[in-house]
């Protein structure tokens, strides 16, 4: 899903965004006092200037897009519109030359490069480089949810959030990448895919030399360096980095699983963990370790793995000093210091340190036995067992501790 979360995202893509921008930045840098439109919040300089902007409230939006469809009430607007389907952007940065398909995103985007934000938020002071921009800023605060689907009642902050939610229901990914024909729900996936292709990184870190794709990941990630974390939780205060990491967190309070697999029909709180899981039934492992060719599903699975060559074990406990490869197998280990064990067998009421010891043990009350060993057919509740079995094949020793 694109990260519309980024409230410094400067570029818009939506022209009638642009238009409320204008408005207020004439209001804005000229010092003239701001009448706003009472439906859509636009800005303007006289009350006469609003009287002629609600009329196109009023009226039908004559203007039509005859490739999707999408109707407007100006031909000005169906013509920047269309851009989005031609991918003509006519207006260029002259800093970075960087290309636009409207005159009011070059204007937002320039700011960019002077640093100028000059619309501010009354309530934490933070500042944006657009009005409509600030406008989205402001729903954080207020927790108004404009937009709602009309096929499952969900509502959302963002106009582009619903949008792109539509498509799950619809199917539609209508953005394609050229070169390998993959498709995509939203053009921030596809810029982000295509990168794969081209290699091109343009944004970077001051602090650490680290390379992005997107200006978004950029802002995200230099909130590592300052500490920051905006988005805060009601229910528990806890604060987070990036606004999905608190749609996930919220999903962990609410118990809710949006996202299904359509084979096996199980369900994750987040979209990238579905993703992972579909490879299990596909069989698709595009992470690959350029030591040993090990491929893997996740990139955080071969991240996992590469520690095994490196010898790398960067979680330490701070009771004993024990350190392990992973963050997990340290939880699980400092639990022999507290005595906790959470897993508990419903069937004889064993309790258990880890939900894999708890797995195994269901299977002594289950029989099933998932490991097998392709050279003979034998069985086996555990896989280590497996690896033990194929020695007496290989006639390799057994080492004992």
């Amino acid at each position: 899903m694109e990260n519309v979360d980024d409230l410094d995202t400067i570029v818009l893509n939506d022209t009638d965004t642009d238009r409320e921008t204008d408005g207020d930045e004439t209001a804005e840098m000229n010092n003239i006092p701001e009448f706003r439109c009472e439906i859509c919040g636009e800005a303007f300089s006289s009350e006469d200037e609003v009287f002629s902007h609600e009329k196109i409230h009023k009226k039908k939006k004559r203007f039509r897009c005859d490739i999707c469809g999408k109707s407007f009430h100006r031909n000005y607007d169906l013509e920047n519109h269309k851009r989005s389907h031609t991918g003509e952007k006519p207006f260029h940065c002259e800093i970075c030359e960087k290309s636009f398909v409207s005159n009011r995103d070059l204007i937002t985007h320039v700011r960019v490069h002077t640093g100028e934000r000059p619309f501010h938020c009354e309530i934490c002071e933070k500042s944006f480089a657009s009005n409509s921009v600030l406008t989205r800023h402001k729903r954080i605060h207020s927790g108004e949810k404009p937009f709602q689907c009309e096929v499952c009642g969900k509502s959302f902050v963002y106009i582009n959030d619903l949008t792109v939610h539509k498509r799950t229901h619809t199917g539609e990914k209508p953005y394609h990448c050229e070169i390998c024909g993959k498709s995509f729900v939203n053009n921030s996936n596809l810029t982000t895919h295509r990168s794969i292709h081209t290699g091109v990184t343009p944004y970077r870190c001051e602090i650490c030399g680290k390379y992005f794709v997107k200006s978004s990941n950029l802002t995200r990630h230099k909130r590592i360096h300052s500490g920051e974390k905006p988005y805060h939780c009601d229910i528990c205060e806890k604060s987070f980095s990036d606004k999905s990491s608190l749609a996930f967190h919220e999903r962990q309070h609410s118990g809710e699983k949006p996202y299904r697999c359509e084979i096996c029909s199980k369900s994750f709180s987040e979209k990238s963990r579905l993703t992972v899981h579909e490879r299990l039934h596909t069989g698709i492992k595009p992470y690959h370790c350029q030591i040993c060719e090990k491929y893997f599903v996740s990139n955080i699975g071969l991240k996992k793995h590469l520690r095994i060559h490196t010898g790398v074990k960067p979680f330490h406990c701070d009771i004993c000093g024990k350190s392990f490869t992973q963050n997990s197998s340290l939880h699980i280990h400092k639990r022999s210091h507290t005595g906790e064990k959470p897993y508990h067998c419903e069937i004889c009421g064993t309790w258990f340190v880890s939900s894999s010891d708890l797995t195994r043990h269901i299977r002594i009350h289950t029989g099933e036995k998932p490991f097998h060993c392709e050279i003979c057919g034998k069985s086996f509740t555990q896989s280590s067992s497996v690896v033990i079995h194929k020695r007496s094949h290989t006639g390799q020793k057994t080492l004992l501790s």
